[in-house]
């Protein structure tokens, strides 16, 4: 492999963690002259053991003989270092801009085609289906195709695959899109946009312009039903838009119950026939259906191939997944809407829902939710340290939905007691939607112990 101009210096890695030790690894086989830097001693002392790299204690670098920094997504730009290398004029990139750069110089060999999905909620389940959609056009177009990022595997794994990775699948966040300055994908997708991550970006306005750009590539697709994603994508000429209504020539939406391209890259096909069945279930599910399916097109797959890899299309967990039905009523496990604007995508398009939520709320405010859907809302159950927030924000947006508050501060008893209350609330034709609209870390180790409870507890209990 030939080293890239851009790595003729010494580079500096900013953490040793699992992006860290990604890059540091890529780097020291092309023989790059790196150090990398952390603050924890044991993490310096394994990632030196495993690769044989310099490492330093970042509160001991001297940044005066580096040509180049390139840290770990979660670094803060106004991070001591980080700072200090944006003061004199040091080109600071990510993981994901490094495997971008390394694949357009052609170390890997020929440059690799990039589809890349981003957004505050959603990103996971559509590139998951995106990925699926390409995986059911290899045997059509002989490209094979890798989702990267938070799903899949690593972008450096990826390059470096045998057999040859031909399109990257990538989902990406706000902070990697941060620090990528010369990605351009042949297709992004900017899904929607809500307050998140803002302590890191310093306002809702960058945070919006670091998800922005992905759309900077050849094709650009956007959720058109989303204020700020549709001012964004207002100066973006031949932008493909995306929605559940009906969609205009050159957009994808919903048409007579069906998931339509329409005159999309050529295509007007009904990819889905019958939108009711796309897992995830509901609205949140076809949009991003219809997402995944809008950069499909532009990325040349097949008509046929959207609709088999939506059918085969696995939900991940705790993303929308129908996780018991038991007398006419659906338990819906959407334990990773873990902030208000997951919660209100998780519940458009159900009818009725017995309403499982609550945690951390970390200053986010519910009201919109609330007044968006107070009409669907059968009952309340709520949980966690902000529950009586929650509580007394239902009160004022929604005073008809009765509430239910449990108190046990138990993981387990109180999801059982959750469940338990949901469970006597639902009537045929209900929804058990837990969708908590706040983190986890009060009680559990995670959405995902989160979701795992309840689902369990909704299969012993509903009977």
């Amino acid at each position: 492999m030939t080293r890239p101009d851009f790595l003729s210096g010494h580079v500096l890695i900013a953490g040793a963690g699992v992006s860290g030790r990604g890059c540091a690894a890529v780097l020291s086989s092309l023989g790059v002259d790196l150090t990398v830097a952390d603050g924890n001693e044991d993490s310096r002392s394994r990632i030196a053991a495993e690769l044989g790299v310099a490492t330093v204690d970042t509160s001991a670098v001297d940044l005066a003989g580096y040509s180049l920094v390139v840290t770990s997504p979660g670094w803060r730009p106004d991070s001591p270092l980080l700072a200090a290398a944006a003061s004199r004029g040091l080109e600071v990139i990510g993981d994901v801009e490094l495997a971008y750069r390394l694949d357009q110089a052609e170390v890997f060999g020929a440059p690799r085609r990039w589809l890349a999905i981003t957004g505050t909620n959603g990103k996971t389940t559509t590139t998951g289906m995106l990925a699926a959609i390409m995986a059911a056009d290899e045997q059509r177009s002989g490209q094979r195709a890798q989702a990267v990022g938070n799903i899949g595997v690593s972008s450096f794994d990826a390059l470096a695959a045998e057999p040859r990775v031909d399109i990257l699948v990538a989902e990406l966040s706000s902070f990697q899109l941060h620090w990528s300055s010369h990605l351009r994908p042949e297709v992004g997708a900017l899904l929607n946009l809500a307050d998140d991550h803002l302590d890191w970006h310093g306002s809702f306005e960058a945070y919006a312009a670091d998800k922005a750009k992905i759309l900077r590539g050849q094709h650009a697709v956007y959720g058109k039903e989303d204020e700020h994603v549709r001012v964004l994508a207002a100066s973006l000429p031949g932008a493909t838009a995306f929605s559940h209504a009906e969609p205009a020539a050159g957009e994808v939406g919903v048409s007579t119950g069906s998931l339509l391209v329409n005159e999309v890259a050529g295509m007007k096909s009904a990819v889905v026939d019958d939108v009711t069945t796309i897992q995830p279930a509901g609205l949140a599910g076809v949009l991003d259906a219809a997402a995944a399916s809008a950069v499909a097109a532009l990325a040349g797959a097949q008509p046929e191939s959207i609709a088999e890899g939506l059918s085969a299309y696995v939900v991940a967990g705790h993303r929308g997944e129908i996780v018991h039905r038991h007398a006419g009523v659906t338990y819906i496990d959407n334990s990773k809407a873990t902030n208000p604007h997951a919660a209100e995508v998780a519940m458009r398009g159900l009818d009725s829902v017995v309403w499982v939520a609550g945690g951390q709320l970390k200053g986010a405010d519910v009201s919109e939710l609330l007044r968006t859907h107070a009409a669907r809302l059968k009952t309340a159950v709520l949980v966690g340290v902000d529950k009586h927030v929650l509580a007394q924000a239902l009160v004022k947006a929604a005073p008809h939905v009765p509430v239910v508050i449990v108190d046990s501060h138990d993981p387990e008893a109180a999801m059982e007691q959750a469940v338990s209350a949901a469970v006597q609330h639902a009537d045929a034709g209900d929804t058990v939607l837990l969708a908590p609209a706040a983190a986890s870390l009060d009680m559990y180790t995670g959405m995902g112990q989160r979701g795992d409870i309840f689902a369990a507890a909704a299969r012993r209990l509903a009977r």
